[in-house]
């Protein structure tokens, strides 16, 4: 119980003064020596000292770690400054007042809140250099979608001036994408269309490119790749030279369908059926947008009509030659060039039942004569115009001629005006031919000098019909006059018989004028031209081979006098009577 007792003061405040009385006051009972007491009082001593030792080690090393917190807090805080680029931050103490654990106090928020900032800056950082990486993978073509994000920002330079940067960057980026998807989509709508007027499968040919390019994904979501931009454009020269040799080819079937429908006649209704093919005739590559419009069915078809027309004009070769020769005669007829229709048919004939001449090499023969007939006309086009206003005046000079016999000519009879209006006309007309026969020579000579042949006219040839008309012309003329000097005679001899007898008898006609002079219905003269028509072929053949009996070969009056007319008239020999 005493020793109870005796701790239960140790339950109440104790100190150092109280304890060692108490303890002194143990010993005292218990009869300590003083050598004892001693010795535990010096254990007592040391075991004190040894606990102040170690509460000033352990004091001393909470300083040191309150030091280093304090000194790695001001190098995070440098650090963190550097990386996110700030000279400065409020709140943070320049120069070291207060305890440690004051200033590591002050330093703890704005630490925080460049953490914070960092973070942030950080998450900026990545969402720019992602979107980079996304961009530059789209136009290389190398992006892998489960390596978008594997990668690190660098945390020594988070400044917003290398934010900027990056941000620049991607706005580049963003600028180029934006034109690569432009000339992306603009690829893909022409390939659209090329394949529509080729009447090819659009879908398949642009997945085949790039799956992303079908209609079915959005437009962002379009590959704009070096690869998918080198593909389209490959494509698109594929499908434009495709469209270019397509649009040639069926360009010439339409001129063979149109040269076979025009050699064949073919019916406009027929024809109608293939307007999809020659309506691109004569049309550019760039002009034909219809779809379908140069489709290989469409090709084909036109190729399969061709083969048919070509075995059709096979079995139609006579008539289509026939047809050829027949425009070729047409063309001989208008230039007045004489052929044998005959001869040259027969031998058509023989030459397709002979099978010695393909039929398409006769029929280019006979296009490449009716060129030639063609050519040839067309030189003698100057010529044969002046031809025929020769023998238009000679018509008049011919009407003229019965119109100055005839003694009623100024009796008012019906039409008498128009007649006389007729005869002034005719008179001009006529004083004309001779510089018009000169002309015509001139140019005659001309052309045969360039050509190297005669100028036939009917088989005629121009010069020696132009210069017998000058002959006949100039006897006509010396018939005049010596009728007119044979006139005075007779006028002459009738005067000096009324002198004798005293009475005056009516006038003597003219003894050569045995024939009734009057106008003759048609305005032609009696006597025709001296060359018949076994000699010069004097009418034009027509397309059934007769003689076209209403264009004469010369002109009307292109006449030389029968034996008979020069008897009835005072001959160049016969000497003319003088009055007495």
């Amino acid at each position: 119980m005493a020793v109870t007792d005796a701790q239960n003061p140790l339950l109440g405040e104790n100190t150092c003064s109280s304890l060692l009385n108490k303890l002194q006051e143990i010993w005292d009972e218990v009869g300590e020596s003083d050598e004892e007491r001693d010795k535990m009082l010096l254990q007592i001593d040391q075991e004190c000292l040894d606990v102040y030792k170690r509460k000033v080690e352990q004091a001393a090393k909470s300083r040191a770690q309150l030091l280093q917190s304090l000194s790695d807090a001001k190098l995070e805080l440098s650090s963190l400054l550097s990386a996110l680029g700030e000279k400065g931050i409020t709140g943070i103490p320049e120069k070291t007042s207060g305890t440690i654990k004051e200033q590591l106090a002050a330093i703890a928020p704005v630490l925080e809140q460049l953490w914070q900032q960092k973070e942030e800056r950080i998450k900026e950082f990545s969402d720019v250099q992602s979107q980079i990486r996304k961009i530059c993978g789209e136009i290389t073509g190398d992006l892998n979608p489960d390596q978008t994000g594997s990668f690190a920002v660098d945390e020594s330079d988070l400044s917003l001036k290398k934010l900027d940067e990056y941000q620049s960057q991607l706005q580049e980026l963003q600028k180029e994408k934006s034109e690569r998807l432009h000339k992306v989509l603009e690829f893909v709508s022409t390939v659209h269309d090329l394949c529509a007027v080729l009447g090819m499968d659009f879908f398949s040919i642009v997945t085949e490119v790039h799956p992303s390019l079908n209609d079915s994904t959005g437009v962002h979501s379009k590959s704009i790749s070096n690869g998918t931009l080198a593909r389209l454009s490959n494509t698109v020269s594929t499908l434009k030279e495709d469209k270019k040799q397509r649009l040639y080819k069926l360009q010439e079937l339409a001129s063979q369908l149109i040269d076979l429908w025009n050699l064949m006649d073919t019916p406009q209704e027929e024809r109608r059926l293939f307007d999809h093919v020659t309506c691109n005739m004569s049309a550019s590559v760039d002009e034909v947008i219809v779809p379908g419009a140069l489709a290989l069915d469409l090709i084909e078809q036109a190729e399969v009509e061709v083969e048919r027309l070509d075995q059709l004009k096979a079995s139609r070769m006579k008539e289509i030659a026939f047809k050829k020769q027949a425009e070729l005669e047409e063309i001989f007829a208008r230039a007045h060039m004489e052929i044998d229709p005959e001869a040259a048919r027969e031998k058509i004939l023989s030459l397709i039942d002979s099978g010695d001449i393909e039929p398409a090499e006769l029929l280019e023969d006979m296009d490449k004569q009716i060129a030639n007939a063609k050519e040839e006309a067309l030189s003698r086009k100057e010529i044969l115009d002046k031809v025929e206003k020769w023998m238009s005046a000679c018509e008049e000079e011919s009407w003229l001629e019965d119109y100055n016999r005839d003694e009623n000519r100024y009796n008012a009879s019906r039409g008498a005006h128009l007649n006389l209006k007729r005869a002034e006309k005719a008179r001009i007309l006529v004083n004309k031919i001779p510089a018009l026969v000169d002309t015509l020579i001139a140019k005659t000579r001309s052309w045969e000098e360039v050509h190297s042949v005669s100028f036939t006219y009917d088989g005629v040839p121009l010069l020696a019909m132009l210069d017998e008309y000058a002959m006949l012309r100039h006897e006509r003329e010396e018939e005049k006059r010596r009728m007119k000097d044979q006139k005075k005679y007779h006028e002459q001899q009738n005067t000096d018989q009324e002198s004798v007898l005293g009475s005056r008898p009516s006038p003597a006609r003219p003894l050569g004028n045995k024939k009734v002079v009057g106008p003759r219905p048609n305005g032609t003269p009696n006597r025709r031209l001296s060359l018949n028509a076994h000699q010069n072929g004097s009418r034009s053949t027509m397309k059934d081979g007769k003689r076209d009996s209403t264009r004469p070969v010369a002109p009307l009056n292109y006449v030389s006098m029968s034996k008979e007319d020069a008897a009835s008239h005072v001959s160049g020999t016969e000497p003319v009577p003088t009055s007495p």
